[in-house]
């Protein structure tokens, strides 16, 4: 089946991921590219949405789209740093704001005749983030929408179908974001809104099956929601020439390695279980470093998984569980102008010792699309429901160099924190929570004894997708006991902290 795609064009923004969702969440199939990465265009594609950016359309080295083939053929709609490169470029001026406009504004005047405004409130919220103003429109573009402090908040052409926001409708500071993204999308596209958890499986199925024919593949379970759900899919597609590699690194949580082998059984998937906690740790002896950490295991992971390969005849694909936010995070959205924020171990290519294929069935997709397609193909909620857990494990988890010692304590601190979470009912409220090992020791009392052991932090937050993220306000009954249970049970650690970081401007792990 072929959807119907809205092109996103990046120029930085950190928000260009929330408009993907944004048109997602209305069964629209959306995907971003670079500014100077523009795919083939052909009849597939119903709209083209600019995101914002950092740069200012004043600056020399700011980014300059080439819209020649799209200015025309495409409804536009252009969002902040999209809408001021427009005004500029056909005619209209943009200057630097008297005062940077960032946060929350209210329109004060709008076009309700307009169809991209209809049904918006003329008080409504919006979210400006942004140091220029546009001070004159193009002679040929009428005004939409205005606030106290910007006059011109919305705008669109005369002549063509082109529509510009000074403000973010896909941030959800601004109420009726959805609303105006409903109306340019479906009102103004004609888009049929047929990108659907079902119309996803089937057509993965289909194109998987095409793809790999008679062929053997071989994937990586981590225990996570998102390699599980590409080996179902997989299954579905290929049946027993799919050979799942299970592998205990050494740094999952407590228990997970022998309770998800026989949950994966249980599902009818073609799995093998590796004890290789011991290459791990070699791979990891004496370095600190995130980034290394994160391209050792990687590493490792990729030595097991070929000696694997070695082992079943003529297999010739890897799977993996990569999603979209992997990708967005690791390669700056294939290469563009957005921030690299860390590398992914299942994200970058293969060395060329391996000469395996890859294939990558939920690449396009975030964690909550993962888990509403795992729903529709009847997986259990138990597993959907769990938490996101990174791929190199505890091993970024724990601050500093990595011994078995840490990894056991960070396993008990860890365990007792998701079990209380279950036990007081806030499993199911949170996000993703875990517990990180800190490289700082502090002084404590504990009988009549002085002592001098570990620190731990407990972290825990909710979001929708993981690119945003804000802080859970656990109870303090609830952290009061979680700490003494730490304390009390856990050999080594004699203090425990909770995170009250959002993200931005940190990120969900501490590494």
């Amino acid at each position: 089946m072929n959807h119907e795609k809205i092109l996103i064009l990046d120029f930085g923004s950190q928000y260009t991921q929330l408009i993907a969702r944004r048109v997602r969440e209305l069964n629209i199939y959306s995907e971003i590219h670079p500014y100077n990465k523009i795919p083939k265009l052909d009849d597939s594609w119903k709209a083209v949405i600019l995101s914002g950016s950092p740069f200012s359309v004043r600056d020399k080295n700011a980014p300059v789209p080439n819209l020649d083939l799209i200015k025309s053929k495409y409804p536009i709609l252009a969002i902040c740093y999209g809408a001021q490169y427009l005004a500029k470029t056909f005619g209209g001026d943009v200057m630097a704001s008297k005062i940077r406009e960032y946060g929350r504004a209210n329109l004060s005047f709008i076009d309700s005749s307009n169809k991209l405004l209809k049904g918006i409130n003329v008080s409504s919220q919006v979210w400006m983030s942004h140091g220029d103003t546009i001070v004159k429109l193009p002679s040929d573009y009428k005004l939409l929408a205005s606030t106290n402090e910007v006059t011109n908040a919305a705008f669109s052409c005369v002549k063509e179908s082109i529509y510009g926001l000074q403000f973010h409708p896909e941030v959800y500071h601004s109420k009726d974001g959805q609303k105006l993204m409903s109306n340019f999308l479906i009102s103004i596209c004609n888009c049929k809104q047929d990108w659907t958890p079902d119309s996803f499986v089937e057509s993965t199925i289909s194109s998987l099956k095409l793809k790999l024919g008679s062929d053997k593949v071989v994937l990586g379970l981590s225990g996570g929601v998102d390699s599980t759900i590409a080996a179902v899919l997989l299954d579905k597609a290929i049946g027993k020439n799919l050979y799942c590699i299970f592998v205990d690194n050494g740094l999952l949580r407590k228990n997970e390695f022998e309770e998800v082998l026989l949950q994966y059984k249980g599902m009818g998937l073609n799995v093998k279980g590796i004890n290789a906690k011991e290459n791990f740790y070699s791979v990891l002896k004496d370095i600190s470093d995130p980034e290394k950490k994160r391209k050792a295991i990687g590493s490792k992971f990729i030595d097991i998984f070929d000696q694997e390969a070695n082992l079943i005849e003529d297999v010739k694909w890897l799977a993996q569980g990569t999603i979209y936010p992997d990708v967005i995070e690791s390669v700056s959205v294939s290469g563009g102008p957005s921030a690299t924020i860390k590398s992914h171990h299942n994200v970058g290519g293969l060395p060329d010792f391996m000469k395996l294929k890859i294939v990558e069935p939920l690449k396009s997709l975030f964690k909550d699309e993962v888990r509403r397609i795992g729903s529709s193909m009847g997986v259990d909620k138990n597993l959907l429901a769990r938490h996101p857990f990174p791929g190199p494990g505890l091993a970024i988890r724990i601050l500093g160099d990595i011994t078995a010692e840490k990894v056991r304590i960070l396993q008990e601190v860890d365990f007792i924190f998701i079990s209380s979470l279950k036990s007081y009912n806030l499993y199911d409220s949170v996000w993703q929570a875990g517990a990180i090992f800190l490289p700082v020791q502090s002084v404590g009392v504990m009988g009549d004894e002085r002592t001098y052991e570990n620190v731990v932090a407990l972290r825990a937050v909710e979001s929708t997708d993981g690119m945003t993220a804000d802080w859970v306000h656990l109870p303090y009954d609830f952290l009061a006991h979680v700490s003494n249970e730490i304390i009390n049970k856990v050999h080594g650690v004699n203090r425990v902290v909770y995170d009250i970081s959002s993200k931005p401007p940190a990120t969900i792990e501490w590494e």
